[in-house]
């Protein structure tokens, strides 16, 4: 039984051919021939059995023969925003690892301690496309250009739930995932007021955290996040390195909302 082959296409139902990229390690990787069948992502909660129509070493046709909805695995949306490494291999396995775990969305940060100032957003989206398909996600994650730390929370005022962490002692920290674990009960059993018509995620089902660059946020940074609604919060009693932070948040997220 042949291993069933998965290709990003933005789009796929209203579009009849792959994408080049994946047309050519369709056709010269794989050497998919026509009838043979194969499955498109477009990223926005739809795969798509499809079969190929027409096959040349540079293009691929399709054809699709049943569209399959997926059905989400955690509630609301969880968005990771974090200051890159100076190293950038390690946001590059971040953002992977992040992606077959699950999430919706990436920001990155440029704050006052941080080392790196640009990244190649390109390169960080071609990551993220490449552990979708690995892990058959039904959608993919949003990848946000890097921001100035206080455009990013001025512009975070319906971000749901939002936090900080951060390794401050004399700024009081409660504990991420009994904060979020605590809130995911209340939602899985929401009162008859609470519940909604159509079973759609409120806004605070949402979940928008911060991981700091390798210096951690500066304490002005972190009292400038809590005046403008973010609650302050610790990942644990180890010191994480940034790219571990940014994936535990993003474990934890998934794991208190899950569905």
């Amino acid at each position: 039984m042949k291993e069933a082959r998965y290709f990003y296409v933005p789009n796929a139902a209203n579009e009849t051919e792959l994408p080049a990229e994946e047309a050519v390690h369709a056709m010269r990787v794989l050497r998919l021939k026509e009838g043979d069948e194969m499955y498109l992502m477009d990223g926005e909660g739809y795969f798509y059995q499809a079969e190929v129509a027409l096959a040349t070493p540079k293009k691929c046709i399709y054809t699709i023969k049943q569209t399959l909805k997926q059905k989400p695995v955690w509630h609301g949306r969880i968005h990771l925003a974090i200051a890159p490494t100076k190293d950038m291999g390690r946001m590059e396995w971040m953002a992977e690892k992040a992606t077959e775990v699950g999430f919706d969305e990436i920001s990155f940060l440029d704050c006052k301690f941080s080392e790196r100032k640009t990244l190649r957003i390109d390169r960080i989206e071609k990551i993220v496309i490449s552990a979708v398909k690995q892990s058959r996600k039904g959608w993919k994650p949003a990848v946000n250009p890097m921001m100035p730390f206080h455009t990013f929370i001025e512009n975070c005022s319906n971000a749901g739930q939002k936090f900080i962490c951060h390794c401050y002692p004399e700024i009081l920290r409660e504990d991420f995932f009994t904060v979020i674990n605590n809130v995911s009960h209340a939602i899985s059993s929401p009162s008859d007021s609470q519940k909604s018509s159509d079973n759609k995620p409120s806004v605070g089902d949402d979940i928008t955290v911060l991981v700091g660059p390798e210096g951690d946020f500066s304490i002005d940074e972190v009292r400038f996040a809590l005046e403008h609604g973010f609650e302050s919060v610790t990942l644990g009693n180890s010191r994480l390195r940034t790219e571990t932070a940014g994936l535990s948040a993003v474990m934890m997220s998934q794991l208190a909302r899950r569905v």
